[in-house]
This record gives C-alpha cells, sequence and structure tokens, in this order.
C-alpha cells in the first residue's frame, strides 16, 4: 500500500506540474507543448533543474533566477495538491483497480476545470468532451459491469443541472451541465455525492457574499459553481461510497 500510495503521489506531483500549464495555456487557445515553460516577466525559459515540482520554486526563494521577478505560489500549492489527491485516491481505493483509476483520472481532469472557472468563467469543452471519452473508454475496459449505472448516473446528473439551467438562464452555465454529466461518468451513483457536497458548499458561498456585500449586490455576483463541483467530485471519490452506504443503512 505504501509503495501504491507514494508512486499515485509522485505521479500527481509530476502531472500537477503539467496541470499548470493546461490551466495557464488553454483558455487562451494556446499550445500546451511550445514554447516550454517560460518566465512570464522575463521570458527566460525555464531551465530543466528549475523546474523540478516545488522543490525548485523553494530553492529559487520563489522568484524566477533571471529577472528575480516573484513566482506565483499557486504553482507549488497546484503540484503538491495533485499529489495529494492521486495519494489519497491510491490509498483509499489500494484494493479497488477500477476505483481507483477511474478516482485518479477525475482528479486530473479537475484540477485544471476547476482552475480555469475560477479564472476564467468557463468550463471548456477541450477538457470536459476528452474527459467524457475518458470515463466510458475506461469504465468499460476495467468494469464493464459497472457501466450502465455510470452511464445512467451521467445523463441523470447532466440532465438535473440542464433543467436547472434552462429554469434560470445566467443561472447555471453549460459548462457547468456538462461537468455533471462527466462527474457521473466517472463516479457512478457516487455522483449524488458530488452534487450534494457543491450544492451545500455553493449556498454557504453565496450566503456569505451576501452577508458582506448585501442581498442586491449579492445576487448580481458571479461565483463559479465550477470549483464547487470539482470539490464534490474529490470528496465523492474518497467517501463518496462509505457516505451512500451509510445514508441506505440509516434511513433505507
Amino acid at each position: 500500500m505504501i509503495a501504491i500510495v507514494s508512486f499515485s503521489a509522485l505521479v500527481g506531483l509530476l502531472v500537477g506540474s503539467f496541470l499548470n500549464v493546461v490551466a495557464a495555456r488553454l483558455p487562451k487557445g494556446m499550445s500546451l507543448v511550445t514554447p516550454g515553460s517560460h518566465c512570464p516577466g522575463c521570458g527566460i525559459e525555464v531551465r530543466p533543474q528549475d523546474n523540478i515540482p516545488v522543490l525548485s520554486w523553494l530553492l529559487l526563494g520563489r522568484r524566477c533566477r533571471g529577472c528575480r521577478q516573484p513566482i506565483s505560489a499557486r504553482y507549488p500549492l497546484v503540484e503538491a495538491g495533485t499529489a495529494a489527491l492521486l495519494g489519497a485516491a491510491a490509498a483509499v481505493h489500494v484494493d479497488d483497480t477500477p476505483q481507483l483509476v477511474l478516482g485518479a483520472v477525475l482528479a486530473l481532469f479537475l484540477v485544471p476545470m476547476a482552475l480555469i472557472d475560477a479564472d476564467h468563467r468557463i468550463i471548456p469543452n477541450k477538457l470536459t468532451a476528452p474527459a467524457a471519452v475518458v470515463a466510458i473508454a475506461l469504465g468499460l475496459a476495467l468494469d464493464p459491469a459497472g457501466e450502465p449505472e455510470r452511464l445512467i448516473a451521467g445523463l441523470a446528473a447532466g440532465g438535473l443541472f440542464l433543467l436547472a439551467a434552462l429554469a434560470r438562464p445566467g443561472g447555471m452555465g453549460m459548462g457547468d451541465v456538462k461537468l455533471a454529466g462527466v462527474l457521473g461518468l466517472f463516479l457512478g451513483g457516487a455522483v449524488a455525492v458530488a452534487l450534494m457536497t457543491a450544492l451545500v458548499l455553493g449556498t454557504l458561498v453565496g450566503a456569505i457574499v451576501i452577508a458582506r456585500v448585501g442581498a442586491e449586490a449579492g445576487r448580481k455576483t458571479a461565483v463559479p459553481f465550477g470549483p464547487f463541483l470539482a470539490v464534490g467530485g474529490v470528496v465523492a471519490v474518497l467517501v463518496g461510497d462509505p457516505l451512500i452506504s451509510a445514508y441506505l443503512g440509516t434511513f433505507a
């Protein structure tokens, strides 16, 4: 178990560096491959020894080696956070390969989706479409018996959010609708935990915004919902099935 968790965390650390690139470049229509990583201040390409996740940021004193411009803490936080997500998924699902792979891959998609939505108020089709395809492909390859449930969950979650978007135009974006469907394709029945978590978080944040700026201004304040769905997805990956079992055991 220690080996699997450590390996998963290492993969997350390395892939997290690439996810920073995805979040920064994809909304701008830039290539994810070229040019190589470079300082946004002076434009100097980052040396390989200065591109080690988390460690290089610390050794460089959080500044570019060339121009000494500060490097945002977001980069190492995303790298470390992705490592933690994959390590946690491995620890929880170490004896269930399909759940481990589906959960880890979902987490890798959720990170850039949440960052992009927070920055630009969009969830790109270039992420949701591949995520849906990958979810179905992995489900069929690793757990074909469970694929009907995941397909139904994807349709139900996406359909529910589509109704909400149609009922209140401007309140729920189509990117949120697609992301809800993707969550269902990865999580199956546990998508209920993801959606409930997202709705609770969204309600709490909305209440905080209204409390700070007032009801009228608060209602006009746009708060991206994608990050809440991403957090809900992570919660469902880690504790979704136990929560559903506990609920059914108590109320069913």
